[in-house]
C-alpha cells in the first residue's frame, strides 16, 4: 500500500514542473541567506566590523516596504496589477542586485565623518525587497498549480539556505582557527590564532549567487509561459492579487481540507508565531545556545538545521500534511524544543550539561529536529490554507513576514540593548 502511494505521488506530477518550481523557490531567499553566510569574510573588510550584521538586519527590515506596497497597490489601485508581471520586476531587482554586490560589496563612503559600507547597504535593501516580497507574491503565485508543486516550491525555499551554505563550506568560510607558533624578534616564539584563507573570494561567491538567481528567473519565465506547465494548473479561477477559487469536484486527486473560521484564524496565528521564532529569532540565538558546547557543536547545529528544512519539505511528498491533529501535536513538540534552546541560550556561557559530550549531542539533535519540525508544520499549514481558496496564501505570506519582522526587531533589542544573552569567549592560545 505504501509503495503504491509513493508510486502514485510521482505518476501524478511532472518532474520538469517540479524542478522549475524548486528552482523558482530558491530565488525567494538566496540573496539574503548568502550574505549572512558570507559574513565571516565580509566583516574582515567592512569598516563596521562585527557590527555589520546589525546594519544589514535593519536594511532587511526596511525592505518590508516591498510587500506593503504590493498589498496596498492591489487593494486600492483601480487598474489591478498582474501578479506575474510584478514577479518579473521583483526577480529582475534581485538578479541585478546580486551581480552588483559581487563588484561593489567592499566599496565604502563617509557619512557624518564615519566610513560605512554604503554600497552594500543599498544593495542589501534591494536584495531584501526581492526576498520579503516573495512571501506575499512568489508563494501565493504557486497556488494556481496543483498542491504537489506548492510543496516543490517550499522545498526550493529551503534550498535557498542550503545551496549557498554548501558553496561557503567548499570556500572555507568559518574555517577552524588554530594556534600556530609565531617567531618574534628575540628568537622566541609565541602561539597566535591562525585561520586558513578561503579557497576563493567573496566576489566569486556572489557571482555564483547571481548565476543561481538568473537560472531561477528563467525557471519562473518557463513556468509562466510554457503550455505544458500550464497543464499542471489546478482546476478553478485565478483573479488579480492571487485570489483563487478552486473547482473541487474536478480536482479528484487532491484533498481539500475544510476548516472553520476559528481554525482559519488559529492557523494564521500559529504560522505567525512559528515565523516570529524560526525566521526572526532562531539564527540570532543559535550561537549563544550552541557555542558553550564547543565550536563543533555550533557548526553541526547550524549545518544540520539548514539541511533539515528542505528534507522536511521533501518528506511531505510522501507523508500526510493536511492533518490538523498532526499540526497541533508537532506544535507541542516544537514548544518543548524551543523552550530548551532558549534556556541554553539564556544560561550561556553555562547552560545545562556544559562540558559534557551528552550536552553537545543533545543540543545538536534538538536544534536539528526543531528546525525540521518547524519547516514541516509551516508547510502543513500552508497546504491547508491553500485549500481554503481566496487570498489565503497571500495572508499566510503576509503573516509570515510580519512574524519574522517582529521577531527580528525584538531579538535585536534583547541582544544589543537589553544584553539578555552573554556570548561565550573563545579560548585564547
Amino acid at each position: 500500500m505504501k509503495f503504491a502511494k509513493i508510486s502514485s505521488a510521482f505518476k501524478e506530477r511532472s518532474i520538469t514542473v517540479d524542478f522549475l518550481s524548486i528552482l523558482f523557490g530558491i530565488a525567494a531567499w538566496i540573496g539574503i541567506n548568502s550574505l549572512f553566510i558570507e559574513l565571516p569574510l565580509l566583516v574582515e573588510k567592512a569598516p563596521e566590523g562585527w557590527n555589520l550584521p546589525s546594519y544589514l538586519t535593519i536594511m532587511v527590515q526596511l525592505a518590508n516596504v516591498g510587500p506593503l506596497f504590493y498589498t496596498l497597490a492591489q487593494k486600492y489601485l483601480k487598474r489591478k496589477l498582474d501578479d506575474a508581471h510584478i514577479i518579473y520586476v521583483v526577480l529582475a531587482i534581485g538578479t541585478v542586485s546580486s551581480i552588483l554586490v559581487a563588484f561593489l560589496y567592499d566599496k565604502t563612503a563617509y557619512i557624518g565623518g564615519e566610513e560605512h559600507s554604503v554600497a552594500l547597504f543599498v544593495l542589501v535593501f534591494f536584495l531584501a525587497v526581492n526576498c520579503c516580497t516573495s512571501s506575499v507574491l512568489f508563494m501565493p503565485y504557486m497556488g494556481r498549480f496543483k498542491e504537489i508543486y506548492l510543496i516543490s516550491y517550499l522545498t526550493g525555499e529551503g534550498l535557498s539556505g542550503l545551496v549557498p551554505s554548501v558553496v561557503a563550506l567548499i570556500q572555507g568560510v568559518g574555517g577552524k582557527t588554530e594556534c600556530v607558533p609565531l617567531e618574534i624578534e628575540n628568537g622566541t616564539s609565541i602561539l597566535t590564532p591562525y585561520t586558513s584563507p578561503p579557497l576563493f573570494g567573496s566576489q566569486a561567491f556572489f557571482i555564483f549567487v547571481f548565476v543561481v538567481m538568473f537560472c531561477s528567473s528563467v525557471a519562473f519565465a518557463l513556468l509562466d509561459k510554457l503550455d505544458f506547465c500550464k497543464k499542471q494548473y489546478a482546476k478553478g479561477k485565478v483573479d488579480f492579487g492571487n485570489d483563487y477559487s478552486y473547482d473541487q469536484e474536478k480536482e479528484g486527486s487532491e484533498t481539500f481540507v475544510q476548516i472553520s473560521r476559528k481554525q482559519y484564524a488559529f492557523l494564521l496565528i500559529l504560522i505567525g508565531v512559528l515565523s516570529f521564532l524560526a525566521n526572526g529569532m532562531f539564527n540570532s540565538i543559535l550561537s549563544y545556545s550552541c557555542l558553550p558546547y564547543g565550536s563543533q557543536a555550533y557548526h553541526l547545529s547550524a549545518t544540520l538545521s539548514v539541511i533539515a528544512n528542505p528534507v522536511a519539505c521533501f518528506l511531505a511528498v510522501f507523508l500526510p500534511h493536511t492533518s490538523l491533529k498532526s499540526i497541533l501535536t508537532l506544535s507541542g513538540v516544537i514548544a518543548v524544543l524551543t523552550t530548551y534552546c532558549f534556556v541554553t541560550a539564556g544560561m550561556s556561557p553555562n547552560p545545562p550539561l556544559v562540558g559534557t559530550a551528552a550536552g553537545g549531542v543533545l543540543i545538536i539533535i534538538f536544534w536539528t529536529i526543531l528546525n525540521g519540525f518547524v519547516s514541516y508544520v509551516k508547510l502543513c499549514i500552508t497546504t491547508v490554507m491553500r485549500s481554503q481558496g481566496g487570498k489565503s496564501l497571500v495572508w499566510v505570506g503576509a503573516i509570515t513576514q510580519l512574524g519574522a519582522t517582529l521577531g527580528a526587531v525584538i531579538i535585536f533589542v534583547l541582544i544589543n540593548f537589553a544584553k539578555v544573552f552573554t556570548a561565550t569567549e573563545e579560548a585564547a592560545c
